[in-house]
């Protein structure tokens, strides 16, 4: 096949071979254009050395930062394109770093170190792809598979055991058996990694096509920097509306929602504190009150653990705590909620509702068409323009205060009474109408 190279990262390998030097595509641009699908970034390897780099491209803007270890990017038409040298890796004392490399001018002993065999392969247009590992035949077979011994690959790096469950996730491949046993034994070594990185990968597994069956299987590993989700699994519900253990339950709604990291870190968390808040009734019945407010407890907990951003944090903590809130589609009660949720929020809202209501009892999947409702008559309020919030009320503050009420919270308190009042068709949303029905709030109260 031939690959479709961008101008600039084409200009640096002729650059290299021009002087002699072999140049490669290599790693995750390759397997993303063999599996017909575009890549976020072009790396390239070479035999050149770093000073021999420097001197192909002395006419480039270049960015040193990562000679140490082989890497320069070149800035060709303000596009970086990073080219690292053959190398070698030495000892990771670490689990995640080498201690140190050494450079080589064997392309496949720089293929050699690298994680699986699909992010082992190299391009070019003179030679087509370079194969030494067998990663083209995965590709073919949808399987993840470690270049050589896989437990020496992990301890090498831990975080590589996210790496496979992310690409098994997002690129819905299997993990080949010897690399699948050697992720669940070696799940500690993500005791090592950083939460920042692993907060990268585990979003991006969680947002793939294959989510639900790599949590399910991999539960153990998850555990390690997740651990509150042991109790989950295998505390049955005991309740009519379920049919699945708490564990699957959230899995089924993870698998069922929209794949944005916001979405499905809602339903990862909404039922998290549900063994802690477990009561049974004289009929058997099993019953969470107060799973929201544990659930909601922990989900902040967590996300702060693991170095989530304070807006992604907010949010979600937010869904988890009103994923049960009573909803139903009458105008007003809608109106409250756009009030006191947002749009956004509300129908970020009712797409959690949504995918709970499709991991429980099918049978009562007649909370699905109320849902469904319900979105129609939040489109409808908002085609209509009509009245929900503050910044809609035909009066504003100095509206009030030219009554003659004194600046201060009871200001506030009046606009909201008055918003209430539209809501609730007790007075029509135009000056005149606020107007009076204001006046009429402050002389009752002399």
């Amino acid at each position: 096949m031939r690959i479709n190279i961008p101008p600039q990262v084409e200009f640096v390998i002729q650059k290299l071979t021009a002087m002699g030097y072999e140049a490669y595509l290599v790693g995750g641009c390759v397997r993303d254009s063999v599996l017909g699908l575009n890549p976020n970034d072009w790396d390239i390897t070479t035999s050149a050395l770093p000073d021999e780099i420097k001197s192909a491209l002395s006419d480039c803007k270049l960015i040193e930062a990562g000679v140490k270890h082989g890497t320069i990017t070149a800035l060709i038409d303000q596009v970086p394109v990073e080219v690292t040298t053959y190398r070698v890796d030495g000892k990771y004392s670490d689990n995640r770093h080498p201690d140190d490399v050494r450079f080589t001018r064997s392309l496949k002993e720089d293929l050699a170190r690298r994680d699986f065999t699909i992010n082992a392969l190299a391009y070019n247009h003179s030679d087509g792809i370079i194969d030494c590992f067998g990663g083209a035949e995965d590709i073919l077979n949808k399987q993840i598979r470690c270049v050589g011994e896989p437990t020496l690959r992990f301890q090498e790096d831990g975080l590589r055991i996210l790496r496979a469950l992310r690409f098994s996730s997002v690129l819905s491949f299997i993990i080949e058996k010897n690399t699948s046993a050697s992720i669940l034994k070696s799940g500690g070594l993500l005791d090592n990694i950083a939460r920042e990185r692993i907060n990268c990968e585990f979003t991006k597994l969680l947002c793939g096509k294959k989510a639900e069956n790599v949590l399910r299987d991999y539960r153990s590993v998850i555990e390690q920097f997740l651990p509150e989700i042991s109790p989950m699994a295998g505390f049955e519900q005991h309740n009519p509306y379920h049919i699945y253990d708490v564990w699957e339950h959230t899995l089924k709604s993870v698998g069922t929602i929209e794949a944005t990291p916001v979405l499905r870190l809602t339903m990862l968390l909404h039922d998290i504190g549900k063994p802690y808040c477990y009561t049974q009734d004289g009929k058997g019945i099993g019953h969470f009150y107060g799973h929201g407010e544990k659930s909601t407890e922990m989900t902040k907990k967590i996300l702060s653990r693991l170095k989530y951003d304070g807006v992604t944090i907010e949010t979600v903590t937010e869904l988890v705590k009103l994923h049960d809130l009573p909803l139903s589609p009458e105008e007003k009660l809608i109106r409250h909620r756009l009030n006191q949720l947002g749009q956004n929020k509300l129908r970020l809202l009712l797409k959690v509702k949504a995918a709970d209501a499709k991991a429980q009892n099918p049978i009562y999947g007649g909370r699905l068409g109320e849902l469904h409702e319900i979105e129609a008559v939040v489109d409808d309020i908002i085609a209509r323009s009509l009245c929900f919030s503050l910044k809609d009320l035909q009066v504003d503050g100095a509206d009030i205060i030219s009554l003659g009420i004194p600046q201060g919270p009871q200001i506030g308190r009046i606009l909201s009474t008055l918003l209430d009042a539209v809501i609730d068709g007790k007075c029509k949303n135009q000056f005149n109408d606020l107007m009076s029905y204001a006046q009429a709030m402050k002389d009752s109260k002399l």
